[in-house]
């Protein structure tokens, strides 16, 4: 038989929720944490019963996360340093409802090195469709919050970008990627050759000096282009940007001739929106990446590899550009 007391000095204490309060302290926070992982609302349902025994509302989920909307947008407009020796622009893409259709959307992502050498995501746009008006609009707005400098862009061979860089930050050097390049040369390229092909493209990029890498370009030309002579006419169509890391220290190529920086970043991206499938809409894409970026960065309290040497370089050729 159960036993029923009366509590009437209010002496009771409840443990999970205490008094006069309606919801579970930290409750917010965890849902947010859960929401920037890629759990879906009914997920989070799910695992605040299992770990509170509580019922929530998916309403009520939505509106706690739907509280970080300004947070969006002030991020989204805060003020950037005045000057970054490296900036890496990459895309990924997410599946967004929109006009009862779902479609496919290339988020961009700008991620800035400063003059620490710490790690920061600068900026976030979504597009169907990318071209020299677009990056155009994406430059000018990070000038405008007062980015006045890159040192180097480093990017894949994005639609538009190199001209948008030249009308915004003309004094730029554009790095393009020499690991999507190596990609796209093997991307039509039989899997009995693809081997050997690659050998043959690795002097071109391992070369001390420009001069060096050109004549290993025209050896691969010379043997390659009977079967595939759209490769050696896309590096040479692409040389003058390819080889901007040439011109520094071996410790600091690999640095700049690559995004594998900022794919590292996007593959945690595509982690949270993979789990996601489809979102309602790009406010909720934003919202997921506010919330993965805020997750991110607290760890990025370090400077990348190599950076001292690095900066002690721009420091001597940029030196009006980046006191």
């Amino acid at each position: 038989m159960t036993t029923l007391y009366r509590d009437r000095s209010s002496t009771f204490e409840p443990v999970l929720l205490p008094k006069r309060q309606r919801r579970i302290p930290g409750l917010d926070d965890k849902i947010l944490s859960l929401y920037a992982k890629g759990m879906s609302l009914s997920d989070i349902q799910i695992q605040i019963q299992e770990l509170y025994g509580a019922e929530v509302s998916e309403s009520l989920i939505s509106n706690i996360t739907d509280s970080v909307i300004e947070d969006v947008k002030i991020w989204q407009n805060r003020p950037l340093e005045s000057v970054y020796p490296i900036v890496f622009f990459d895309c990924f893409v997410v599946k967004v409802r929109q006009d009862k259709r779902i479609i496919n959307k290339s988020v961009y992502v700008a991620l800035g090195i400063d003059r620490l050498g710490i790690k920061d995501v600068l900026g976030l746009w979504m597009s169907e469709n990318e071209g020299a008006k677009f990056w155009l609009g994406n430059l000018t707005e990070l000038k405008n919050r007062g980015m006045q400098d890159i040192l180097i862009a480093c990017t894949d061979n994005l639609s538009g970008m190199s001209e948008a860089i030249a009308g915004v930050y003309p004094k730029t050097e554009h790095q393009l990627c020499i690991v999507h390049q190596i990609r796209n040369s093997l991307q039509y390229v039989s899997y009995k050759d693809r081997k050997s092909l690659s050998s043959d493209l690795k002097p071109i990029y391992t070369s001390v000096t420009e001069e060096e890498a050109l004549m290993a370009l025209e050896t691969f030309s010379n043997k390659w282009d009977k079967h595939y002579p759209q490769i050696a006419k896309s590096w040479y169509a692409n040389w003058n940007n390819l080889m901007v890391f040439l011109q520094y220290p071996n410790a600091i190529r690999r640095v700049i001739y690559t995004t594998n920086i900022i794919e590292s970043v996007n593959s945690q991206f595509r982690r949270v929106t993979k789990n996601k499938r489809v979102f309602p809409n790009d406010i909720a894409v934003f919202k997921t990446l506010y919330l993965t970026i805020n997750y991110m960065t607290k760890k990025w309290t370090m400077p990348i590899h190599n950076w001292s040497e690095a900066i002690a370089h721009f420091l001597i050729k940029f030196e009006k550009r980046i006191q």
